[in-house]
């Protein structure tokens, strides 16, 4: 029997400030070139860096494709490897969006918890792609920035319990071109798809005992 197909959206950012071509935006559609093999209908959007446009988008994409994963890709002008984020932080966006916009409140969801974690290992992740032999280096942190990324990626952690990713990359060409970088973001996805199908197998497992 077939197996039924997985939908995975990924995420990249418009332009903003010093950034008018987004590293994220431009991974990503390398990455759309490449796919993630056949058994995955790949969904790319490119998100403007605004706040409201993120709260409306992040839940309406969920409801659209009922993915298996979301993965949103940001840039970082301090990243020097592709960064794995562990986890995304409710409070602290004081920083202006492209409308000259920030949350009254400074948070993302009012009542939500202070820091949601992703349900997918990224240390194990990072050391799986680490063995691929890329040549593209690849780590984690749990400091997505206070800005539209780690605004973004709470937003998308809430609405998804958990089953959202988010993968800081560094300006192109310091030091990885889009190429690489489509490359590193097609290696990272389809690990973490397998870490989320391996983790599932063991939940289902005890369910069944």
């Amino acid at each position: 029997m077939e197996q039924p197909r997985k939908a995975v959206v990924v995420t990249g950012f418009g332009p903003f400030g010093e950034h008018t071509v987004n590293a994220s935006w431009i991974a990503v559609q390398e990455l759309e070139k490449l796919g993630l093999g056949d058994s995955v209908d790949l969904h790319v959007y490119e998100i403007p860096v605004e706040y409201k446009t993120v709260q409306r988008l992040i839940p309406a994409l969920w409801e659209k494709h009922s993915p298996q994963l979301v993965v949103h890709v940001g840039v970082s002008g301090m990243a020097t490897a592709v960064t794995l984020e562990k986890c995304g932080h409710n409070k602290g966006y004081k920083g202006l969006d492209n409308c000259r916009f920030c949350p009254g409140s400074q948070c993302c969801v009012e009542d939500g918890p202070e820091s949601i974690d992703s349900i997918i290992d990224m240390d194990a992740v990072c050391k799986r792609v680490t063995t691929l032999g890329l040549d593209v280096s690849v780590t984690s942190s749990q400091d997505a920035g206070r800005y539209l990324c780690d605004f973004t990626y709470y937003t998308s952690l809430y609405q998804s319990h958990g089953r959202s990713a988010f993968v800081h990359v560094p300006p192109l060409g310091k030091p990885y071109n889009a190429d690489q970088l489509g490359r590193a973001l097609q290696a990272i996805i389809e690990e973490m798809l397998d870490v989320l199908e391996q983790s599932e197998g063991k939940i289902n497992c005890c369910k069944h005992r």
